[in-house]
């Protein structure tokens, strides 16, 4: 690998971790469903300039209509959305760790629906994770804690909704590369947020100077560059290698929190980290093809698998 692409993983790493505090901010300010229609409303803008630059804009292909929506609904919109409620409540350290628990859920996700065998490393991977969310929900198991315990089942869901994008992923074959479908992505989540965020939050909220700032780094930087970036690194770094400098994300994220937002670091948030990432190290080795999906946290900006010049890795599809 050379250097600059080793620079590359760092910088993708570290924008990742900073995001969850930063996004933390945002929604302080910003109801989360308009806060996420921003989010994407931004991110589609600067792809869509950057896709054009390339020369490679165009309208998806009819076959690939359905992994649009399929993204923009379940990893995107709905990721945004659970993710960003939650953090009206959570810390994000915390929350940073729950929400890229996804690896965790594809095994099982996988088994069901595409009938891919899960054998007993996967089971124990599941088995660990589980504990591993338990003991960072464990400070919140009394009556005053309902609240806590309602953002946990969030995240959770938007960790089993973005779980659903990679499972549909590995059976769609594509016909655009992963970048040329990226702003479309990112254009059908924000116009699926907007009528959610309407209805449910009322008419669109006055920006703040806090706000502005949260959104124009979560955007731009830790979306859209961040997406080119983890495709430029997939075409040259092993999926698996790029996997586990991933899982860095969420404990840098936590050191982040603690350092920008004073969110204290528990003994049961310390086990609770290393419990999930022993889960998702197993769940992902378990299962193959799943070590072909390079997993995004919590702010990326849509589907990744190992990337081929800018193509799915066969290893990606379903046979």
């Amino acid at each position: 690998m050379e250097a600059r692409h080793r620079l590359l993983l760092v910088l993708l790493v570290l924008t990742w971790a900073l995001s969850w505090p930063v996004i933390k901010i945002g929604v302080g300010t910003t109801p989360p469903l308009w806060y996420g229609c921003l989010r994407y409303a931004l991110a589609a803008t600067c792809l869509f300039a950057f896709v054009a630059q390339r020369g490679e804009l165009a309208l998806p292909p009819r076959s690939d209509w359905p992994l649009v929506a399929v993204s923009a609904i379940f990893q995107m919109g709905g990721y945004a959305a659970l993710t960003g409620s939650a953090l009206t409540v959570l810390p994000p350290g915390r929350a940073s760790v729950l929400a890229f628990s996804t690896p965790i859920w594809v095994a099982p996700l996988a088994a069901w629906l595409l009938h891919e065998r899960l054998p007993r490393a996967g089971l124990l991977g599941v088995g660990l994770g589980l504990l591993g969310v338990l003991a960072i929900a464990a400070p919140s198991l009394h009556p005053e804690g309902s609240r806590q315990l309602l953002a946990y089942g969030l995240l959770l869901g938007a960790a089993a909704s973005w779980a659903v994008s990679i499972v549909y992923v590995r059976r769609h074959r594509f016909t655009a590369t992963a970048l040329a479908l990226a702003p479309w992505q990112a254009l059908a989540a924000a116009l699926l947020l907007l009528p959610s965020a309407a209805l449910l939050e009322g008419a669109p909220p006055s920006l703040g100077a806090r706000a502005m700032a949260s959104l124009a780094y979560v955007g731009p930087v830790a979306t859209a560059f961040a997406y080119w970036a983890v495709v430029e690194v997939g075409r040259r770094v092993p999926a698996s290698t790029m996997s586990m400098a991933l899982l860095g994300a969420p404990g840098l994220g936590i050191l982040l929190s603690a350092l920008v937002l004073g969110e204290a670091v528990e003994p049961s948030l310390v086990a609770g980290v290393l419990a999930v990432g022993a889960g998702i190290r197993l769940a992902a080795a378990a299962s193959s093809p799943v070590r072909a999906v390079t997993p995004l946290p919590a702010s990326g900006s849509a589907l990744t698998p190992c990337v081929d010049s800018g193509r799915p890795c066969a290893a990606s599809r379903r046979p």
